[in-house]
Parts: structure tokens; sequence; C-alpha cells
């Protein structure tokens, strides 16, 4: 059971490239089944009996002409996490960290969560024959809570953000025995599951990259997964030419990686008063923050904040243009790129792709009747 570093930091998993490159093609990917699973040599999980599924993985890449002709992106693409189990990119993660942990023999999890996470881990914990205790901030959104519920987790609601869930979680587990912590980054497999995310990115697109992806960040293991999944395909030779440009979009109300990004700095600082409502980036202080940062800078890319008016414009003219109820947090990437296009940092040619990270029927307070 391996958490993080000794020094703190996060764990990455490295693979055998070399002879995954030697004994799998790209052919032989393209006639497996349609899930995550479809990359296990790029997994962790090494036993396909300990393998905890749902159906997860191969989520379309929508093309997007009406809205892009409206933000003068003429190849604008979306890649759409709403369509997974428990509806959204969150079962990724939890999938393969679940598998992972059924492999090395835990038989409990427990995390803090702003809401899609702890949902995700929880129903795959109950796959799994699991317990799972769950800590989310009060104002978490009521379906993650329903969700938590329904499966049969321990749930705690903290009168506080994520961090308050966090020191809540480790105050349990310093008087509990035999609980693997699963909070972001503190395990090393989560992200495993979210880089599948640019796998089928580069596959759907015929093993050809974007000029840009664009991702909401929060802790972050989304936009570092990408990055992590497109440099192993650039050493296995199954892609080639520049990474996309890597793009972290925060909520002015939540922006301590754009603060980090503008200033130049190795890392972020806790962002005070923290509130959004795109509530799963709402992250003071992300523990990867230093990757996510190395992940734009070495890709050319950026981070930018919008406001939430903005996000509930674009998650609005999302759902007339292109008949698609995205979250929140999804629709503030197309609130950056009609920031980005009006600066000229995205050019009307770029193919862009933005992660719609979750399906808008998780939020259905963000849209009035």
């Amino acid at each position: 059971m391996i958490g993080v570093c000794s020094c703190g930091s996060p764990l990455l998993a490295r693979y055998e490239l070399d002879e995954v490159r030697a004994g799998l093609s790209k052919g032989e990917v393209a006639g497996r089944a349609p899930d995550l699973w479809r990359y296990h040599e790029l997994l962790p999980v090494r036993d396909v009996a300990n393998v905890v599924s749902l159906g997860e993985g191969m989520t379309p890449l929508v093309g997007l002409p009406r809205y892009g002709r409206e933000l003068g992106v003429d190849r604008l693409l979306m890649k759409d996490e709403g369509l997974i189990p428990t509806g959204t990119f969150k079962a990724r993660g939890a999938a393969v960290g679940v598998s992972r942990a059924r492999e090395v023999g835990v038989q409990k999890i427990a995390m803090p969560t702003n809401g899609n996470a702890g949902s995700a881990w929880a129903t795959y914990a109950a796959r799994a024959g699991m317990e799972a205790l769950i800590a989310m901030p009060i104002a978490a959104p009521e379906i993650c809570r329903r969700e938590v519920s329904v499966v049969g987790a321990e749930l705690h609601l903290i009168d506080g953000l994520i961090g308050d869930a966090g020191a809540f979680v480790r105050e349990q587990l310093a008087t509990r025995g035999g609980y693997q912590d699963v909070s972001t980054l503190k395990e090393p497999y989560r992200i495993e599951g979210k880089k599948t995310m640019g796998l089928e990115i580069a596959e759907q697109l015929g093993w050809k990259l974007p000029d840009v992806i664009l991702y909401p960040t929060g802790g972050g293991v989304g936009i570092i997964g990408i990055w992590k999944a497109l440099n192993e395909l650039a050493e296995l030779v199954w892609v080639d030419g520049p990474l996309p440009r890597l793009v972290a979009v925060q909520s002015t109300g939540c922006a301590p990686i754009v603060k980090a990004w503008e200033k130049g700095a190795p890392e972020s600082e806790p962002w005070p008063d923290a509130q959004t409502v795109a509530f799963g980036i709402t992250v003071p202080k992300a523990l990867g923050d230093f990757l996510v940062l190395q992940a734009i800078a070495e890709t050319g890319g950026c981070a930018v904040a919008v406001d939430d008016a903005d996000i509930l414009a674009a998650q609005r003219r999302c759902a007339e243009l292109e008949g698609a109820f995205i979250c929140p947090e999804g629709a503030a990437n197309f609130a950056a790129i009609a920031q980005l296009r009006e600066f000229g940092w995205i050019k009307q040619s770029d193919q862009v792709v933005a992660l719609n990270t979750g399906t808008g029927l998780k939020y259905p307070e963000t849209v009035p009747l």
C-alpha cells in the first residue's frame, strides 16, 4: 500500500515502455473493448481478475461547429465525460485506483472530496466490496451526497471547504485502522485512470494530436494525467510532433494556479475565501500544483481564470447551440476559449479540445427555471 514519497510529494507510476513498444501495436489496441482498460499495458493493475469496472472510458469526442463559429474556432471539439459512470471523469480515477487497491489487499478507503470524486470512489468501492469513508463540504452538490449514501458509504458533511474535509479525514485515520487514504495525489493510481483521457483523445484523432487542450483545474490530477499520457505516447512513438498546449482553467473566485503561473512561481499559495459556482474546482491549494505548472510550461500552455457569470453564460450557450448540458467546470473551458481567442493566444485554425468533466444534470441549481 503506497501513498506518497517520504518527503510528502506525490508518486508517479512508471512503465517499461520499451517492452510495451515491442509487444503492442496501435492496431491491436483498436480491436479491443471500448473502455479505458483497452490500454491495460499502460495501467498499474497486473491481474485482470482485480479489475473493478462499470464500463468506464471511451467517451465521445464531439464536434461543436455552431459554438465553434460563435467563439471563432473552426475546429472545436469537446471530450464529453458526462456520459461515464457516476456522470463525471472521476469514475476513471476511481476505477483504476480501486482496482489497484483491491490488488494490494486494501479493504477500506477514506477521502475528502468536493463531491464528484467521493461519489465515484464510494460507487467503485461498493462494486469491489470495500468500505468507504467520505467527507465533503456541506455545500457540495446534493446529488453527490445522495450518491455516496445510496451505495452504503459512511458520509460526513463538513462545515467548510475541501481542506477542512481533509483535516477531518486525517483525524479519523489517526484513530481508525485499516484505511487507505485515497485523497488527491496521496495515492499514485487515480492519476493513471485519468490519464486515459489523453490516450483516448490521441486515438480518437487517429493518433494525431490537437493544438490545444483545456482542462478545468482544481486538484489538477486530470491535466497532470493527460500530460503524462501524452509523454508516454511520444516515448512509445505512437504520436509525433509537438504536444498540445495545455491550459489550466480556474475561476476568478479560486485561482491559485493562475496566480502562480502569472508570477512565474514554482508552486501556488493558498487562496483565501475560495468560492465559485464551479464547485469541483474550489481547491485553495493543490498538492500537485507544481506538476500542473510544469505541465503547462513544458507544453507552451497557460493558466487562465474566468468569472462565474461567464461560466454560467457558457454553460447555457453550449446547451442552446449544441444541445449539450454540461457541468459548470466544463463550461469554464468555453469561457476561457473566448478569452484566449480575444487575446489571439488561440487561433481560428487551431484544433481545440475542451474537456467537459461531467454532466450538467448533477448541477440543476445552476440553471434557473
